[in-house]
């Protein structure tokens, strides 16, 4: 499930998912707050992270400054 479109555009599950992080968050409570498989929020979580998008501390997801201005 790709966060990113070819022409660098967000889906809006990936805009739905940064929401999620603006605390430090878990990818299961992620999981849960999306209503989506655990393996592909992971797949997605890697993918924004690649992008600078988030950041992890401590096994949880925080979005960064770049992605707070994309939401």
């Amino acid at each position: 499930m790709p966060c990113v479109t070819p022409d660098g555009t967000l889906t809006e599950t990936a805009k739905a998912l940064l929401k999620l992080t603006e605390q430090p968050t878990a990818p299961e409570d992620i999981a849960a707050g999306l209503g989506l498989p655990l393996f592909l929020i992971r797949a997605s979580l890697r993918e924004l992270v690649n992008a600078n998008l988030l950041r992890v501390e401590g096994g949880k997801y925080v979005i960064t400054e770049e992605g707070g201005k994309r939401v």
